[in-house]
């Protein structure tokens, strides 16, 4: 799958005393700040959209936050690796493919062609690579039948009409039974695991399965429903978690670095997810930290498709809203917090662009040393975005500072300024 073009991300100089800050993240499993990437390569995998209704304010806080977490990384000097997938054939999709009377293809189109327009208009560095499902059911479904195989999957018999041409052979679940590490992304208990299974896409009450919880891997062919050769699996489609596990495995390698998200996707996707890739390539697969950023509310409620209270990239575009005044709008609330959008935000973020972008319109002004250090220090603590906006800010209120003494302004301290905010948290002034 085509990503969108990279942004320009300009070279900034070097701290004064040689040394970069280390960049830590808040890793979800053991509740700690940890070094995101101790080596001098970084390599992070973030789960994508399902394309039937991109891009709202969720998938861009989402998005944005890892965004500042690669460029950070690529200001310390890592060579960065980052790869996302598109979950092009779901549940969902299909179902809103067959509520607008649209082909569930060409509804997928639709959507991925507008996530690149939205993450390129916010300033998104791009995955590379970036994998559609659709276009990678052939490993995803060697992967499950190596599972299957190991003994570390088994298959379930289907009700009467599934199964196409081979309805004896039934759809395949992975047995948890064989990861004795499950549930250590999470550490919910197992009411907690059981109540999130059954609300994010589970089917606890499965009749043959061994466990509730034990997730679908390989769904066989049903009437109306798009459909892959799966070799000795039958004919079918892959489940949803371990198609991450797979182009995570095949795209970096595991384990890596960082795997991100939101946070709605700690139980069960990223939790299965990783109990997949222990179950395909051993106990060391997992990765190094499990971040994940907060949901958005809008009108009083976490922003849903279900509830259609979204606020959709495209639209703030199509009204005429600068797309970096809603990354700045984004930026002012931490990524690990829960907050939500208003109107009052998203002004604010706007006088906040204007401010910004004439403080930086002369040749001269405040030195930019102690500003640039505290930008880069504000993003290595847990991508501190909101501290990192402040320091802009005072730097800006000492520039268009009515009345102020210019004798001792450095000369390009604005473009240096800008570079600075464009490379390390993407806003182009």
């Amino acid at each position: 799958m085509r990503p969108w073009p990279t942004p320009q991300i300009p070279e900034l100089p070097a701290p004064t005393d040689g040394h970069r800050p280390v960049v830590r993240i808040h890793d979800t499993t053991t509740g700690r700040l940890v070094e995101a990437a101790p080596g001098p390569t970084a390599r992070s995998y973030v789960c994508g959209i399902t394309p039937y209704d991109a891009t709202h304010l969720g998938h861009a806080a989402t998005y944005i936050a890892f965004d500042l977490l690669h460029r950070a990384w690529i200001d310390a000097g890592k060579q960065v690796t980052y790869a996302s997938n598109v979950t092009d054939v779901d549940d969902p999709l299909l179902e809103r493919a067959a509520a607008t009377g649209v082909d569930w293809r060409d509804l997928a189109a639709d959507q991925v062609a507008l996530f690149r327009e939205d993450m390129t208009a916010l300033g998104v560095v791009p995955p590379d690579p970036w994998t559609g499902v659709a276009e990678y059911v052939g490993p995803i479904a060697e992967a499950v039948a190596r599972m299957l195989e190991d003994g570390t999957a088994y298959r379930v018999p289907m009700e009467p009409g599934a199964g196409g041409d081979d309805p004896c052979l039934g759809d395949v679940y992975a047995d948890l039974t064989a990861d004795p590490d499950f549930g250590a992304v999470s550490g919910y208990d197992e009411a907690t695991m059981a109540e999130l299974f059954a609300e994010r896409g589970g089917d606890p009450d499965r009749e043959g399965k061994k466990n509730p919880l034990d997730p679908l891997l390989w769904r066989r062919e049903r009437p109306g429903e798009p459909t892959w050769d799966g070799g000795v699996l039958g004919t079918g489609r892959p489940g949803w978690h371990v198609e991450c596990t797979v182009i995570a495995r095949d795209g970096i390698g595991l384990p890596f670095d960082v795997q991100g998200g939101g946070s709605d996707l700690v139980f069960p996707h990223h939790e299965m997810s990783v109990s997949h890739g222990r179950m395909l390539d051993g106990a060391g697969s997992a990765p190094g930290a499990h971040a994940h950023a907060g949901l958005i509310a809008y009108e009083g409620h976490k922003m849903s498709k279900s509830r259609g209270n979204l606020v959709l990239v495209s639209a703030l575009r199509r009204d005429g809203v600068d797309p970096m005044a809603v990354r700045l709008g984004i930026l002012s609330q931490h990524y690990r917090t829960e907050w939500e959008w208003t109107h009052d935000l998203l002004t604010t973020a706007q006088a906040r662009l204007e401010r910004w972008r004439e403080a930086v319109s002369g040749n001269g002004g405040p030195a930019w040393q102690d500003t640039l250090a505290e930008l880069r220090a504000a993003l290595a603590d847990d991508l501190d975005a909101p501290r990192a906006l402040a320091a802009v800010d005072a730097w800006a209120d000492r520039a268009l500072e009515p009345g102020r003494d210019t004798a001792a302004d450095t000369e390009g301290a604005p473009g240096v300024v800008a570079r600075a905010v464009n490379a390390l948290l993407g806003v182009r002034l």
